[in-house]
């Protein structure tokens, strides 16, 4: 990842302060909330913290270095995804290509029939040059890999895949050969329809200390808490709905606090993962994140290792996944798919 942001128990809109010389955006109330959506009730599976943290050890250990200088392990690291995925029941398939004199790939799993649309659920499995990348994003990953053994013991009633993007952090982040942007910009040329995205980025810190978490607007700290201590969903002002349905069920799988951000991109950090290749292309996505650099100390640093990560938050991180999945895959009511 190379960034972050927040909000509360409901969406809280920012409004972009735009003209010459600008340098942030001012958040806003924007009238009332929006009515919180009807979620179907869920009953997650069961998700072994003691898995998540094999996964996350195994990726920031043995796989160390993880960057795009270091491709070899890059391709270890998609082996190691593509094996974990196939044993969980995916149906896996690599998306390869080549940029400065190197091949690298994205792993993508799919659960499922198949079906008109799809959702995405995709986490970024290489690191920042010098760390060890637990919780970013190694913690990302372990969740795909363990939300994947939930999908293959009860599938999902549409097409779900399940994608390891490769070179998300710097010098790629943002350019054209950044893995979810291959990904994202294929299924677009391929009329690929995404009823969905949801970036799993930097899940794996939590913290209940006294200003633990932080944010780029010092005025949230007045309305939003002042512990890292919940699990964010982010996304587009526009595409509040989909921020709020993912929110409610994050939220509504027990033991889990969820806050939510509808914002506008131009707010620093909004865009800063995978979800945004999405954006790029014109489809729907959002970003489930404990923030990183606002709340986690060791944000790219060789700090970041898997012995700082609260697994038993994390599995509840991917049990509430689980259910969003579940949510945004149901087929719309009678009335509404009459229209």
């Amino acid at each position: 990842m190379s960034a972050s942001w927040l909000s509360s128990r409901r969406p809280l809109v920012l409004g972009a302060v735009m003209g010459l010389g600008v340098m942030g955006a001012v958040a806003a109330w924007q009238g009332q909330a929006s009515p919180e959506p009807v979620v179907p009730p869920c009953t997650p599976g069961k998700v072994d913290p003691e898995r998540l943290k094999a996964h996350v050890r195994t990726l920031s250990e043995t796989f160390h270095p993880r960057d795009h200088q270091h491709p070899d392990n890059l391709e270890r690291t998609a082996g190691y995804l593509a094996d974990a995925l196939a044993r969980a029941g995916g149906r896996v398939s690599s998306e390869p290509y080549s940029t400065g004199g190197a091949s690298y790939r994205n792993v993508i799993a799919t659960f499922g029939p198949d079906s008109e649309e799809r959702l995405v659920i995709g986490a970024h499995y290489d690191a920042a040059q010098g760390a060890p990348g637990a919780d970013d994003n190694a913690s990302g990953v372990a969740g795909l890999l363990e939300l994947a053994a939930l999908l293959g013991k009860h599938p999902p009633p549409m097409r779900v895949d399940l994608v390891g993007y490769t070179l998300e952090e710097p010098p790629h982040f943002r350019r054209s050969t950044m893995g979810s942007k291959v990904h994202a910009r294929g299924l677009r040329e391929q009329g690929v329809k995404v009823r969905a995205m949801i970036s799993l980025e930097s899940i794996g810190y939590f913290s209940e200390a006294p200003d633990s978490q932080r944010y780029p607007v010092t005025s949230l700290r007045l309305r939003y808490p002042t512990q890292g201590h919940f699990i964010a969903v982010v996304g587009r002002t526009d595409e509040r709905a989909l921020v709020d349905a993912v929110h409610q069920t994050l939220g509504a799988t027990g033991g889990l606090l969820s806050e939510s951000l509808a914002a506008p991109r131009a707010l620093k950090g909004v865009d800063f993962s995978d979800h945004a290749s999405f954006w790029d292309e014109g489809y729907s996505a959002v970003m489930v994140t404990d923030t990183a650099l606002f709340r986690n100390p060791h944000y790219h640093t060789p700090q970041d290792t898997w012995d700082t990560l609260d697994y038993e938050r994390m599995a509840r991180v991917v049990q509430g996944v689980q259910c969003a999945v579940g949510a945004l895959a149901a087929p719309p009511p009678a009335s509404t798919a009459a229209r």
